[in-house]
């Protein structure tokens, strides 16, 4: 009948109601599904993939690290220094199966994690021995981009704001890396290392022979940077951190980057010198308004730099650099960070990704940048991952002889920078965390430990820091009992000297000793006991035969 319902089947009703919760299910699955697949954590991955690269390559699993290893490891890549005496007892007596995670949340909490990543970042970015144009750079400018970058880290700023700000060079200390690179060909070569792990710089003088570079490739890569101008100004005495020079960084609204052709001029019967438009590396031309038709630069005094042009393409550049869909940005900054932790990148060296240097794991590769860029580029995200990760925390014991082992079946061994081992000798000859904080290489430190912490991971002892280390005053100056140090406190202490042997060895070597260690220590300190001088002078010894041996130099 006309508006009469239809009569329902019971049978289709109860099939239809099954369907209807089937659909239900697959849309809660379909929902829940990418939470489920977030559930792994990043270092759960690092894991099985290492231990799947094991497998492969038929590698025998690494052992976990002692805790005392372990301890004093996390600390030297966290916090830049080795552990207290009190930090270290303190661990090492804690039960908590979760105590690693624990100390792990704490370092990266801790200011001196901000300061040890300025270090860091620093030397990645500038080198060891960076010089400006009128000479070296000076500790107070060199200070004053650490602190810094020093507040970057301390605000966890995402990694492509903080590169983003060193490239627009407008806060004050940022603007070193331009004063470094001042002139475009060392600016194009620094930002495509530095920042896309691109060794372009081959193509400056003709197309590169392995690589797909052109030389228009290059100079559409200077185009971005011709225009920037770089000027020394006196820094204001007033501002503590403003002493001494200070540089400004501006940038030009005309100015193109000039490149030779093979073309002949006619008149002129010489190769042109024609304009080349910026290009990024990815092949994509600039698009930018014409200039203004009979433009004329204005005239700056000296310590001044151009007014902010109303088209700027560095800041073009910029934003190209740091978008997410960048095939360099993200991939150069987790290659660096995770060498930076695990001791050689995927891709090594850590700045030259070119068609003969693949990647080690590739995949693991891609899915920490994938990673990296969903969490919005967060560096304590992703140091904290590396760090809880089974394979950062292995052994460093094992047959493999390669000091940056290839598939990580051994944790690196290596030697501390100078920043490192400065703030170390002051923990460990119990000067404290503030003096360590303050602690400065002298020149002399500089110039003979200085080296091994050159981005690439090579080390190669000499007969100079030899010499330095076993005759030079600076190590055994601070293991002299002085001032409330750690020998005086050693010397004087009521403690029997089974129980100073132990301070000893936790304080320096972030371990006790062993029991042959412990008796010859013993043995060694107590001989001259009675005699106040000669005491003195055993204790100085036994300090400085720890702080000088290879255990103390190296991250282990």
């Amino acid at each position: 009948m006309p508006g009469a319902k239809p009569e329902r089947n019971p049978r289709w009703v109860k099939n239809m109601c099954a369907f209807r919760i089937l659909l239900s299910v697959l849309a809660l699955s379909a929902y829940l599904r990418p939470a489920q697949a977030e559930d792994e954590r990043l270092r759960d991955t690092i894991d099985r993939e290492i231990k799947a690269g094991w497998a492969k390559e038929k590698i025998t699993a690494p052992a976990r690290s002692s805790d005392s290893v372990f301890l004093r490891r996390v600390h030297l890549d966290l916090v830049g220094m080795i552990p207290t005496y009190e930090e270290a007892t303190a661990f090492l007596k804690d039960a908590d199966p979760k105590k690693r995670e624990k100390l792990i949340d704490t370092l990266l909490s801790d200011p001196r994690f901000a300061r040890q990543q300025s270090h860091a970042w620093d030397l990645a970015m500038l080198g060891r021995n960076a010089t400006l144009v009128e000479g070296t750079i000076g500790h107070r400018n060199r200070e004053r981009f650490r602190q810094w970058l020093a507040r970057q880290f301390e605000a966890n700023e995402p990694w492509d704001r903080i590169a983003a700000k060193v490239l627009r060079a407008e806060e004050d200390g940022s603007q070193l890396f331009f004063a470094v690179n001042s002139g475009t060909d060392e600016m194009v070569t620094a930002v495509s290392r530095v920042f896309l792990a691109t060794q372009i710089q081959c193509a400056r003088c003709h197309d590169h022979p392995y690589e797909p570079w052109t030389q228009k490739d290059y100079h559409g890569m200077a185009g971005f940077f011709v225009r920037t101008v770089t000027v020394e100004v006196p820094g204001k005495p007033e501002v503590t951190n403003q002493k001494g020079k200070q540089y400004l960084v501006g940038e030009k609204a005309v100015g193109e980057a000039l490149f030779a052709t093979e073309e002949i001029d006619p008149k002129t019967k010489k190769k042109q010198s024609v304009p080349i438009k910026p290009k990024f590396l990815n092949g994509v031309a600039l698009t930018e308004p014409e200039a203004p038709k009979a433009y004329v630069e204005p005239k700056l005094k000296p310590g001044e730099v151009p007014p902010k042009p109303a088209f700027s393409r560095r800041e073009k550049f910029v934003e190209w650099m740091t978008a997410k869909d960048n095939p360099y940005f993200a991939r150069a900054a987790v290659n660096r960070v995770w060498a930076q932790f695990m001791g050689r990148g995927f891709v090594h060296p850590v700045d030259d990704f070119n068609s003969q240097n693949t990647p080690s794991n590739p995949e693991l590769l891609k899915t920490i940048e994938a990673a990296f860029v969903a969490h919005k580029f967060d560096l304590k995200w992703l140091v904290r991952e590396i760090v809880t990760s089974a394979a950062y925390q292995a052994t460093d014991l094992g047959p493999v002889a390669d000091a940056m082992p290839k598939h990580y079946e051994r944790a690196r061994i290596r030697p501390l920078s100078v920043e490192e081992l400065t703030a170390s000798l002051h923990v460990a000859t119990g000067l404290g965390l503030e003096s360590a904080l303050k602690a400065e290489p002298s020149s002399q430190m500089l110039q003979y430990l200085g080296q091994p912490a050159d981005g690439q991971g090579r080390f190669q002892g000499s007969l100079s820091e030899h010499l330095f280390l076993h005759n030079g005053d600076q190590f055994r100056g601070l293991c002299r009992p002085n001032k409330g140090n750690l020998p005086e406190k050693l010397l004087t202490g009521s403690e029997d000297w089974g129980a100073k042997v132990e301070r000893l060895f936790l304080s320096v070597l972030s371990r006790p000793p062993t029991s042959e260690e412990k008796e010859r220590f013993i043995k060694y300190l107590s001989a001259d006991a009675k005699d106040p001088k000669a005491a003195a002078q055993r204790m100085e010894d036994a300090v400085w035969v720890l702080v000088s041996c290879s255990e103390f130099r190296f991250n282990r």
